[in-house]
């Protein structure tokens, strides 16, 4: 049997290379790499896709979900609702502009915040709710929204995992205030290095990110504010201009690849499945399961039954991830907001049980059928 790894970007680069490659020459050929028209027509058309008025690129998901925070005047003092169980930008940046990140605790079918206890963390100090649109599944942003204009908060949408995902219809990144994407190479809509963009509805903001985004000048050498240079370059626009034009279709085939799973795995034991959730439409950025602890069985010091599932799938050349083996509540670098072990029971229940199986569109049915035969016989073990 051949290695399955959890993604594979080549296969992508053999369907599209060469209009990647020409897209990448006509800028190198042009001498724009920073800014110009390239950047501004990735920017129209990534806006039209999600179905804004308004979209500013820059280098990264990080920065975008920075640039966010700033353009809201977002800071000491402030509040900020997210969840523990992301990738650690979702909260880093939170405390890079000197606000407090304030935890809650995740649903465990959906991996995305639960919304049931939002309210109970709300403060005279809360100034924004960051929920995450996890491994491609959207949050219910009707009850976000509804939960933001009752107590008046911010609401940006962290889209890292789910560029194309909708809830209720409308594009994530459309509904909050901002939306914030990013394009590393692994995400649905990825380019050839780091690269992210911010969304919105507000013309005012967009004329805050930009300004942000470009050392704090809305014409040059006329600063108005303490920006960062984080500018999406050219290259990378003019291949994420390629990629924009088939990311539907790969959304289709990862939502296939999904439903595949869905069948063969359904009658497994001893997992639980992702399900979508009614209202939403996932892109499947991750197809994450839950490897059950068996009851009365107690885990060998500093492992699991995850664990060693994930390292018989190794031997079976399967790849796997798991995303997030620790929640950020409890990360040392948060030790000084006060959580313990214990605090946020799901997230970390979930940190112990998920299992990221390989997915990406060019995965093949019956390299499905081998990931399915090598974890069926890792569950035996």
């Amino acid at each position: 049997m051949n290695p399955i790894p959890s993604f594979d970007l080549s296969r992508q680069y053999k369907l599209i290379g060469d209009e990647i490659r020409t897209a990448a020459s006509e800028v190198l050929a042009s001498g724009q790499y920073i800014g110009g028209s390239v950047v501004q027509g990735f920017e129209q058309q990534f806006a039209a896709y999600t179905g804004t008025a308004e979209c500013v690129a820059c280098n990264s998901g990080t920065d975008a979900l920075f640039l966010a925070l700033r353009s809201l005047q977002i800071g000491p003092g402030d509040e900020v609702i997210t969840t523990p169980f992301t990738f650690v930008a979702t909260a880093e940046v939170i405390s890079a502009v000197g606000a407090k990140p304030v935890f809650v605790d995740i649903d465990p079918q959906t991996f995305n915040l639960d919304l049931n206890q939002i309210e109970a963390a709300i403060t005279d100090r809360t100034k924004a709710i960051i929920p995450v649109h996890l491994f491609g599944q959207p949050v219910d942003m009707t009850r976000v929204m509804t939960i933001a204009q009752t107590h008046n908060l911010w609401v940006i949408e962290d889209c890292a995992q789910a560029t194309g995902a909708t809830w209720a219809g409308q594009k994530v990144g459309s509904i909050g205030h901002i939306g914030c994407f990013s394009f590393y190479p692994t995400k649905n809509l990825g380019a050839c290095g780091d690269g992210g963009a911010m969304t919105t509805n507000d013309s005012g903001i967009a004329a805050q990110l930009r300004m942000l985004r470009d050392h704090g000048q809305k014409q040059r050498y006329m600063y108005e504010a303490i920006g960062v240079n984080s500018r999406l370059d050219a290259v990378q626009a003019a291949i994420l201009q390629v990629k924009l034009r088939y990311l539907e279709t790969w959304n289709i085939q990862r939502q296939t690849i999904a439903s595949r799973y869905h069948d063969l795995l359904q009658s497994i034991a001893g997992i639980v499945i992702p399900q979508d959730i009614a209202g939403g439409q996932s892109v499947w950025n991750q197809y994450t399961i839950r490897v059950l602890q068996p009851q009365g069985e107690s885990a060998p010091q500093g492992q699991n039954r995850r664990d060693r599932v994930r390292q018989q799938l190794q031997q079976h050349q399967v790849g796997s991830m798991v995303y997030y083996p620790k929640p950020l509540h409890i990360q040392p670098v948060y030790a000084d907001l006060g959580y313990w072990t214990g605090d946020l029971t799901i997230s970390e229940q979930m940190a112990q049980e998920v299992l990221s199986l390989p997915m990406f569109p060019e995965l093949e049915a019956d390299q499905q059928e081998q990931v399915v035969y090598a974890l069926k016989d890792s569950l035996a073990h």
